[in-house]
């Protein structure tokens, strides 16, 4: 796992996915369906849909 601004990045999901298909959105939702703060940010630099948490190192 990653640590991107604060946040630990979960998953990676490509930006090209078929129309229609929201494949960050929905781990993101089973993640926080099991108590976990997931959010979907898109990283412009790898075109890429990030799944992360807060990284709780405050």
């Amino acid at each position: 796992m990653n640590t991107v601004t604060g946040a630990k990045v979960l998953e990676r999901f490509p930006a090209g996915s078929p129309r229609g298909s929201w494949p960050a959105e929905e781990y993101a939702a089973r993640r926080r369906a099991g108590g976990e703060p997931a959010t979907v940010v898109m990283d412009l630099e790898s075109d890429a849909f990030l799944v992360v948490v807060p990284s709780g190192d405050d």
